[in-house]
């Protein structure tokens, strides 16, 4: 049985641990998409270490329709935060490759996270800061995350934790519904991650606390999923020299 008071209380001490070893003093700088993960990792911020210490910047590519969310967040913690739209970067690199490189789909995807995650590093080398991840162990486990861009930071409060458990936790940290329970979704194709998916997060969730998954189908899903992107969550293989 999942006991979210004991993991969230021991998350936020475990937060406090890290800011005394790695940067005493330092604020949390974190990229607030107004989607659940970046809020309650936002929220297990402020309780390791008081509003004042955590630092929200938001991050549209132009105009985002659900920007009032990301404000909802930031409002409702009360914390400070930066504005940063990331379209005139994007649009510019993009411009910038020669006519003969042909950027595939998944690429033109890709880019927009890594230079907000550019962006992150540049305002929390700013500001005397360590950049939150905010990935979760459901997404990280198939891979939905981008390498270098979210997946990145300095440190995780809930890469080991499911959906699942990230919700319940974020129930427990007093945040609004509409934050916490918000249905993600591709703002490319408009399709939920579930779709893009192929199977439910209660149920990939179920899979990874116990191996049992009643549709095989998804299983294998899962399972390829899982094994083509182990690499995204593992350090740069380096050589080893014999000296």
């Amino acid at each position: 049985m999942f006991d979210a008071l004991k993991i969230k209380n021991d998350c936020v001490e475990w937060i406090r641990e890290f800011f005394e070893k790695n940067g005493k003093g330092c604020n949390a700088v974190i990229g607030i998409s107004g989607g659940k993960d970046s809020s309650i990792a936002a929220a297990l911020c402020v309780e390791a270490l008081g509003k004042d210490r955590v630092i929200g910047v938001l991050m549209p590519k132009g105009e985002q329709h659900d920007i009032d969310m990301a404000y909802m967040l930031v409002n409702h913690l009360g914390i400070k935060h930066y504005v940063v739209n990331i379209k005139d970067a994007v649009d510019g690199l993009m411009k910038s490759f020669p006519s003969d490189l042909e950027v595939t789909d998944q690429t033109k995807i890709n880019i927009p996270p890594r230079i907000r995650m550019a962006t992150l590093y540049a305002v929390s080398q700013s500001l005397n800061g360590r950049v939150v991840n905010t990935c979760n162990l459901s997404e990280d486990w198939v891979g939905y995350s981008t390498r270098y861009g979210d997946a990145a930071g300095d440190f995780s409060p809930m890469s080991n934790l499911t959906v699942t458990e990230v919700k319940e936790i974020g129930r427990l940290l007093g945040l609004p519904s509409e934050l916490v329970d918000k249905v993600p979704i591709d703002g490319l194709c408009g399709k939920t991650d579930e779709e893009n998916l192929g199977f439910t997060y209660a149920e990939l969730d179920v899979y990874i606390r116990t191996g049992v998954i009643e549709d095989k189908a998804k299983k294998e899903i899962i399972d390829k999923k899982h094994a083509a992107n182990l690499f995204k969550l593992q350090l740069m293989p380096s050589f080893k020299p014999k000296i």
